[in-house]
């Protein structure tokens, strides 16, 4: 079925709904592990932004329903969450609260088509809070953000911080612009947002990591934007950078041993040579996990994020 006939039968259901004209219960339908993907993003409410909840790439994903998604590259993909997170963009968004901003002007949109796949998902922390940017890892191919970034976000909102997820465009180049763009958008839209700039975190998973590590070295300003202020902490999961600029911020690692993309070696390395110059580290490594593991729930590895909100905690000024 069209996708358009879906959005509008989906609708006349809603309107059904209102006139009473079916039962009541019938409106508390959740989602759940069953539900169809593109039920989830066929949803009347949701805006045009619907199609970069999953992979805008879909040959990056495979599985129909939200228990059966899998994502090039990554395991321990957890169905209760993903069925977690897309209630709580459901119910945000019936509650008439924004969960997505674009960070490109139309015009930017019309000269380069790609930027129309951007985009911050946001996840509301208490007002006031500071802010974290997580950004999904993809090989620069694609954005896993129902696995690497959205669960990170969702959680660090129920600690009270703001939290963001980037959706960006392929390329290292391109994502690393997309990122300075979003340090820009929610600097400029500060008090909108309800945001704390000062201290934020940059967060990724894999390339998204590499991401995070270039941001907080080079800054905004040698990706296009205006010189904004740079990240009280890097917070970065199994990737394989191995170069130091000698400015980094403090930066948090964590990795598995059997993971064939990522080394851990590399990660400790790197690790040991920022603290060497004085900067504050942590890393995790953890036994017998492979690329990719997100959140870690289940796994050796859960409550790392709790480790790296400390770690960023401790490095706010």
């Amino acid at each position: 079925m069209k996708k358009w006939m879906r959005k509008f039968l989906s609708a006349v259901a809603a309107v059904i709904t209102m006139l009473g004209l079916i039962p009541a219960e019938a409106e508390q339908v959740i989602w759940n592990e069953n539900t169809r993907i593109d039920e989830v993003t066929s949803y009347p409410a949701f805006g045009d932004w619907d199609r970069m909840i999953f992979p805008v790439d879909t040959s990056y994903y495979s599985g129909s329903t939200l228990g059966s998604l899998r994502l090039t590259w990554y395991s321990n993909i957890q169905p209760a969450k993903t069925v977690e997170i897309v209630n709580y963009m459901r119910e945000k968004t019936d509650a008439g609260e924004q969960i997505f901003y674009r960070i490109y002007t139309d015009a930017e949109i019309a000269a380069d088509p790609w930027k129309a796949d951007t985009g911050l998902f946001f996840f509301k922390g208490h007002p006031g809070a500071k802010f974290a940017i997580c950004n999904a890892g993809g090989g620069f191919a694609y954005v896993g953000a129902m696995h690497d970034s959205f669960p990170h976000a969702l959680e660090l909102s129920k600690l009270g911080y703001h939290a963001f997820a980037l959706i960006y465009r392929p390329g290292a180049q391109a994502a690393c612009e997309d990122l300075a763009r979003a340090i820009a958008f929610i600097h400029e839209h500060a008090d909108e947002l309800e945001v704390d700039t000062a201290d934020y975190s940059l967060w990724g998973g894999s390339a998204g990591a590499r991401m995070a590590a270039w941001l907080g070295s080079y800054g905004t300003a040698a990706f296009g934007e205006k010189d904004y202020p740079r990240s009280g902490a890097v917070i970065m999961q199994y990737t394989g950078l191995s170069e130091v600029y000698g400015n980094e911020p403090p930066t948090y690692n964590c990795v598995g041993t059997n993971d064939g993309i990522a080394s851990y070696r590399t990660m400790e390395r790197r690790i040991a040579a920022i603290q060497a110059n004085g900067t504050d580290v942590m890393i995790e490594v953890f036994p017998g996990l492979s690329h990719g593991f997100g959140l870690g729930t289940g796994t050796v590895a859960e409550g790392w994020i709790k480790n790296a909100v400390s770690f960023w905690e401790r490095n706010m000024k």
